[in-house]
């Protein structure tokens, strides 16, 4: 009878001498991670020093490369308009005269300002409630089968070449504008004292209403988008909340989603306008491109983008190319100072509804 008491070291056999090749190998990860353990942890820490400083260098050189290049685009056009700021100083900005033919050229940039800013200005007024419009539905109302693909539709807008928005413009907007829509505001506003200077007789052609309709509906897709998963972040409990108060849906968006997402649509309005200020072909497609000031909405203009498309490659003199450069430093200037106000309006509004939350 042979003898059952196991060995003195543990082992059940003989064979188990030679190991079982199959349980190592299962075993593996459980032997190589008390492997690793077994390491002298200064290696470790050193590892992860060594990484931790890899990666901070690495952040650091991506944001010095983007201030890099921001101070680079500065000094090119502050060098490249140096004769043109030294020459006319502020008359260049405050100048209504854009004339670079010799003995005395002269070169005033106000109407291309005035154009800038009054279209963006339309635009926005028109774009900002529509696109909030597509948010609150996307976010809130539509259903499941139709809120994907509206919303992949909007994003696909986004996208969409600034000079096809031109060429419907051109050969869509423009005829609408001209035969029904500017006929139907001279007679219907037009005729309200104050108003009439505004919205004259309608001219041939393209005008400053025509551009800014253009840009409302080419920066409504990036507020819409942005405003909607802005909303889709807010937390369903918010909701629930406004609704176990008895709340209807309207009030639910108004006091429980809206407030909350606030800071992300306001973001969405100021990408939207640094699009709308800086849109070239678009806005040089149906404009008119005139070198007057606008005294009415139906008068051709010009923006500061669209004078630099218009004239860059026409002008022969190095004073006018001085000047078209200059023209995009104000271009930037104005960027970045709408780009600035709106920032803090967001931090003023944010902080306040922080506080009337807190009480």
């Amino acid at each position: 009878m042979p003898d059952a008491t196991p060995p003195p070291d543990g082992r059940r056999g003989p064979n188990r001498a030679l190991g079982n090749p199959f349980s190592s190998f299962v075993n593996f990860p459980g032997l190589f991670v008390r492997g690793l353990r077994r390491l002298p942890k200064d290696i470790w820490r050193s590892r992860f020093r060594t990484l931790d400083g890899l990666f901070h260098i690495g952040t650091a050189a991506g944001g010095g490369v983007l201030v890099a290049l921001f101070l680079t685009e500065i000094f090119f056009l502050t060098q490249k308009s140096w004769p043109t700021i030294t020459g006319y100083g502020f008359g260049f900005i405050l100048g209504t005269v854009w004339n670079p033919n010799p003995p005395a050229p002269v070169f005033g940039a106000w109407p291309y300002i005035v154009g800038t800013l009054l279209t963006s200005a339309i635009a926005m007024l028109l774009a900002v409630p529509l696109s909030l419009g597509i948010a609150v539905f996307l976010s809130e109302e539509a259903p499941s089968w139709l809120r994907v693909p509206l919303s992949s539709l909007v994003e696909l807008l986004v996208a969409v070449p600034s000079v096809v928005y031109g060429l419907w413009g051109i050969f869509v907007l423009e005829p609408i504008m001209r035969t029904t829509i500017e006929p139907d505001l001279h007679m219907s506003l037009g005729r309200i004292p104050g108003l009439g200077g505004v919205f004259p007789t309608p001219s041939a052609g393209g005008d400053v209403l025509t551009a800014s309709v253009v840009l409302a509906i080419m920066v409504v897709p990036t507020i819409a988008a942005i405003s909607r998963e802005s909303m889709r972040a807010v937390p369903d409990s918010q909701r629930e909340a406004v609704l176990s108060l008895g709340a209807t849906r309207w009030e639910t968006t108004r006091l429980g989603v809206i407030p909350y997402a606030r800071s992300g649509i306001i973001g969405a309005c100021i990408l939207g306008l640094g699009r709308a200020l800086g849109e070239t072909m678009a806005v040089t497609m149906t404009i008119g491109n005139s070198n007057h000031v606008p005294s009415s909405l139906f008068m051709p203009g010009q923006t500061l983008a669209s004078a630099i498309a218009n004239e860059f490659n026409n002008s022969f003199s190095p004073l006018e190319r001085s000047a078209l450069i200059e023209a995009g430093l104000v271009l930037l200037g104005i960027t970045l100072l709408v780009n600035l106000v709106a920032r803090m309006l967001v931090r003023g509004l944010v902080g306040s509804g922080s506080g009337a939350a807190g009480e």
